[in-house]
Order: structure tokens, then sequence, then C-alpha cells
């Protein structure tokens, strides 16, 4: 096998990765770890198949890894007087793009996946399937409620669930 093909991975895995963080150092971890595995296991990926396809799978599964081993943060309560000045208001298209990152990440883990992986990395649904080991259907599923999540958290609207209740949606 030519590493030259796995090289040329790297920059999607990288972006993949980093989308999926939130964090540039965890991504360059999970993009380490990811291509240790790979390493480790290059017997198992079938010549002439979506060497692509086979990567971002490694990564899915490391990261699905790392975070249930992670343990939970605890919540911390903030009085909203100590650190009203911090706030402020989305102005400008910078601030746009930090929103978006930060609404991405709000997003559940496996909706978050779909959507970076068909909109960010522009694979098929079938190779999402592949990708995350679901069902095709599951992945357009959760690709429409991560779209429509996503305009929720951007917009601001609260979702009908969120309203009714009162309650603050963290996932």
């Amino acid at each position: 096998m030519d590493s030259r093909l796995l090289v040329d991975q790297i920059p999607s895995l990288r972006r993949y990765a980093r989308a999926l963080t939130g964090d540039r150092w965890a991504a360059d971890d999970l993009v380490q770890d990811t291509l240790e595995r790979a390493c480790g296991k290059w017997r198992l990926w079938i010549a002439g198949s979506d060497l692509r396809a086979w990567l971002f799978t490694l990564m899915h599964n490391v990261f699905v890894s790392q975070v249930r081993r992670a343990p939970s943060p605890r919540p911390v309560a903030v009085d909203i007087d100590e650190v009203v000045l911090e706030l402020r208001s989305v102005d400008s298209h910078r601030d746009q793009a930090i929103d978006l990152q930060r609404c991405l990440l709000l997003l559940p883990e496996d909706q978050r996946a779909v959507l970076l992986l068909v909109a960010l990395e522009d694979l098929t649904y079938a190779q999402v399937a592949k990708v995350l080991g679901i069902p095709a259907g599951t992945v357009m599923s959760r690709l429409s409620r991560a779209r429509a999540r996503l305009q929720e958290l951007m917009d601001g609207t609260p979702s009908p669930v969120t309203a009714r209740t009162g309650l603050r949606r963290l996932k």
C-alpha cells in the first residue's frame, strides 16, 4: 500500500475532527489516534475499497470511544448578575462563524456526525451509513433533524418542546 494514499486523506480527517471536537488540539489528537489505528489495522482495509470512508469509520469509532470514556462535566451555577458585563449580542460575520461552531457543538453527537459528513465532507448517504454503521434512512432522518435543530439554534428560536416546558435544551 502506498502511504501517499493515506497522507492525501489527512486534510479531510483534520477538517472532520475539528468540526467534531470544536478544538484544534483535540482534533489533532483524534487524527493522530485515527492514523495510529489505521496503521495498526491496515490489513483490514480492502484494496480498491473507499479508503476515505474506512478512515472516517475509524475516526468515528475512536471519537465515540473517547466520548464514552470521558468523565461527565459537572454543571456549574453562575449568577447572571456577575457575568452581565460579559454578555453581548452577535453583530459581525466573525461572531456568526463562532456562533455556528458553538451551535454545531450543541447538536447531539449522532446528528452532528451525519451533518458534518454530508455537508462538510460531501459523503453520500450510503457512504455516511457505512461510516456510522446505520441504515441510509436513519442518515436522512438524523440529517433532517440536525438541519432543523441547527436552524433553531442559529435563529435563537426555541424548539416546541423547549418553548412548552420552559426548559433549556442542552443536547
